[in-house]
């Protein structure tokens, strides 16, 4: 697994070429994960790996599908202080979030979903190579992203909820 080595590749390498190839790493890891579907750790978070896979996976899909129905010639740059600090750190901050009721797991996660969600994710990752760089999805903390900055907030929560799994699963 790859999951915390992503950053060097980030630093080091190509920003488009390596997006994917970091983002691919974090489908694999999450394929890898998802035969610890049913641990919990209540120390570390009410819900189990599968929620934080499914939720994981909800995101990318989501997003990633508003990125492709978007109108580039809709984006419109604005500076936003949280989004210029946060990703920057390339870090977000654990319980701070709310996530919208379409991106919120079902009460029963099965396996043939997350799978199935799993391979709907690697298709709209191929999908967004070929568009246009104003496309663009509107965050409701860091307002509107292009491309670029939805790709990397997509790999930044991606990582976080990693993170969550991957302590729920050291005990």
């Amino acid at each position: 697994m790859v999951i915390y080595g992503t950053a060097f590749y980030w630093a080091f390498e190509g920003f488009n070429v390596v997006m994917m190839e970091i983002m691919d790493s974090q489908l694999n890891d999450i394929a890898y994960l998802i035969q610890f579907r049913d641990r919990i750790n209540t120390n570390v978070s009410r819900k189990s790996v599968a929620w934080h896979l499914d939720h994981s996976l909800k995101v990318i899909n989501t997003i990633s599908e508003v990125l492709i129905s978007s109108d580039p010639e809709r984006y419109q740059h604005r500076f936003n202080w949280i989004r210029f600090i946060l990703f920057t750190l390339r870090y977000m901050p654990r319980g701070k979030g709310k996530s919208s009721v379409f991106v919120l797991p079902p009460d029963k996660i099965k396996t043939e979903d997350l799978l199935s969600q799993l391979e709907i994710a690697r298709n709209h990752l191929d999908q967004l190579e070929s568009l246009d760089k104003n496309s663009n999805f509107i965050h409701p903390l860091f307002g509107q992203l292009n491309k670029r900055q939805t790709r990397r907030f997509l790999k930044m929560h991606t990582i976080h909820h990693l993170g969550i799994v991957m302590d729920i699963l050291k005990s």
